[in-house]
């Protein structure tokens, strides 16, 4: 929980950390003469005022100086800073930028899309503030990528600037950790490979939104609507956005993460020295396992930095009502807030940072939260609904289909802010799945499920690679912490009083499950198979709006592109599905014997050992 002190402009957590206001004095004067101003730096008490002139002298006449320099010649070069925050909203660009300007810190270099660069005025300001532009996708164009990785490898030899990259490489429509892309971590991290550098210091960072600026761009996105392209005709529109109110944003730099220290015993840098350095060097496995790890590290550490918002709790509540009742007789708000009240308790059990005002009564912070999400849901009468697009006048009637897309928007906004929760639980959630559909309690057995489930949604639920046991081993203690199950060295078994827990943590995980057996499904009816990423995604969408329509599916997640994205590439993994090196089209051939096996497995049917697949080392 926080509280602000509005004198000091200070958020009090919990646990005693606080989050400074650095927009307080903003509010009261003017950007420019912000952006603009003089740094005066005051000499501590009782010391003489200095002009730089004469500063720059003293120091540099110094013997101190000297001798120091002397020493660092023959030193190593100073340590480069990487800064890794997390990517959820087109402000992430700017706000790291604005905060180590107003503290006077080096402004980093930053690895931007190059469709930013083509923004009349707005791509030459991002140059100038150290924007440097990529393509999304390089391919095979060897040329560019040489060009590319020597440019970002020099800024990190020479120490030229800090340099800031979204290890996940894209801007999460979801609101939850993606998978991280490696391409840029290699090229980060080869000069500390080649020794060309003594260390490398990551800094996780950590972005948290009480409400995103792009909730309804998101949405529309993942339910198949092009993407507009970024202008700057259409920034200067999006002026009348930015005067609604957004809450609140937290930003939590994390402890820094020393590369030389992490990657002790996971790598030989030996191997290097038997290549000029100038010369390029294919990766080992080694050093793609050394890279792959680290790169979901920092995706770890950045979730455990995030802060929870009221609001977030309430979306997890929500989302566990049938859509039904919440686009038609509504929920009851003493029953939302009773059971957001148990929700808050659970996190904070599970060591969550949450944002929740101590000073302010309960009902007022949902209150609150409910009147800021305005676009998401309304209170009506003692009841919360689901808000829907407002209808524009038409001659005819809406048709179910468009009635239902509306609702599927509404859905994904509100399972957007749901997500920005699921760190907190997918571990121990996982493990109510598996003993919930195993209908065991023998921990390999479990095990085995918990394995085959980070598996089969591992695009989902970002894991660190060959830490499964220490997940499932961590997962079993949050469940024995809060009261959900008795653990033993063979068995982990559901307690009396906490089949409540288990309920909810079974329910955040089934949305998933839900979607992922209509696609599984859509596999098998059509057999072996060739089809591209674009067939596959119209296919199921149509399938899934089909039985949302006819009341067999209750789950509009099954709408979302990104989940319909996550099934390929985990049934890519899991080699059900493999990628056709003949077609030029991205085509992918379906083993409609695996897809199916699959789907029995998550079904309860066969046991994951069925796969003959060996989740850890895959991971």
């Amino acid at each position: 929980m926080t509280h602000t002190d509005t004198a000091s402009g200070r958020a009090k957590m919990d646990h005693g950390e606080e989050f400074v206001d650095i927009l307080e004095e903003r509010r009261r004067s003017y950007d420019l003469g912000h952006a603009l101003r003089t740094i005066n730096l005051h000499p501590y008490q009782g010391g003489p005022r200095c002009s730089t002139a004469k500063l720059n002298k003293a120091v540099l006449e110094s013997q101190y100086l000297r001798y120091v320099a002397e020493e660092l010649q023959k030193a190593t070069q100073e340590t480069p800073v990487i800064l890794m925050p997390n990517h959820k909203s087109y402000l992430d660009f700017l706000v790291i930028s604005y905060i180590l300007f107003t503290y006077d810190i080096p402004v980093p270099v930053i690895a931007s899309v190059i469709r930013l660069a083509e923004m009349k005025m707005v791509g030459e300001i991002l140059r100038r503030s150290g924007a440097f532009f990529i393509r999304r996708a390089i391919g095979s164009d060897k040329l560019y990528w040489a060009v590319l990785s020597e440019y970002v490898k020099t800024i990190v030899r020479t120490g030229y600037a800090p340099m800031k990259f979204y290890v996940e490489g894209l801007r999460s429509r979801t609101l939850k950790s993606m998978t991280p892309k490696l391409g840029m971590m290699h090229m980060v991290l080869e000069p500390y490979f080649k020794s060309e550098v003594f260390d490398i210091t990551l800094v996780p960072i950590s972005i948290s939104y009480d409400r995103v600026l792009e909730e309804s761009l998101h949405a529309h996105e993942l339910l198949g609507v092009p993407k507009p392209k970024e202008t700057t005709t259409s920034l200067l529109k999006s002026t009348k956005v930015l005067q609604e109110d957004y809450g609140a944003m937290h930003v939590n730099f994390g402890r820094p993460i020393s590369v030389r220290q992490m990657c002790e015993g996971k790598i030989n840098r030996c191997q290097y020295n038997l290549t000029p350095r100038d010369l390029p060097q294919k990766p080992t496995e080694e050093a793609q396992a050394c890279v792959s790890w680290l790169a979901h590290l920092v995706v770890r550490v950045q979730d455990e930095g995030s802060v929870i918002s009221p609001w977030s709790l309430m979306a997890c509540m929500l989302l566990q009502a049938p859509i039904t009742a919440l686009t038609e007789e509504g929920l009851l708000w003493h029953q939302l807030t009773g059971k957001t009240l148990w929700l808050r308790k659970l996190v904070l059990d599970c060591g969550a940072r949450l944002n929740w005002p101590a000073q302010t009564p309960d009902s007022d912070v949902m209150s609150s939260a409910v009147a800021l999400h305005r676009s998401v849901v309304h209170q009506k009468a003692g009841r919360v609904y689901l808000v829907q697009e407002e209808e524009p006048a038409r001659r005819h009637p809406i048709s179910p289909q468009e009635r239902m897309m509306r609702t599927a928007s509404a859905v994904l906004m509100l399972a957007s802010y749901r997500n920005q929760s699921l760190h907190v639980f997918v571990r121990p959630a996982l493990v109510a799945t598996a003993l919930h559909i195993t209908e065991s309690t023998q921990r390999d057995e479990l095990f085995a499920f918990y394995c085959f489930l980070q598996e089969l949604f591992s695009y989902e639920f970002v894991s660190i690679p060959g830490e499964l046991s220490q997940d499932f081993e961590e997962a079993c203690s949050l469940l024995k912490k809060c009261g959900a199950a008795h653990i033993s060295q063979q068995e982990v078994t559901p307690s009396a009083g906490g089949m409540e827990t288990l309920s909810f943590l079974r329910a955040l995980i089934q949305p998933f499950i839900d979607s992922y057996q209509v696609m599984l499904r859509y596999l098998c009816e059509e057999g072996d198979q060739v089809l591209t990423e674009k067939q596959f995604l119209a296919a199921v969408r149509s399938l899934a709006t089909r039985l949302i329509l006819s009341g067999e599916l209750d789950t509009y997640e099954a709408l979302s592109s990104d989940t319909q994205k996550n099934l390929l590439l985990a049934l890519r993994r899991l080699e059900a599905v493999t990628k056709s090196r003949a077609s030029e089209e991205n085509e992918f051939i379906v083993n409609e014997a695996a897809v199916r096996k699959i789907g029995d497995v998550l079904s309860g049917k066969i046991p994951p050992q069925m796969l003959q697949t060996t989740p850890d080392a895959r991971l």
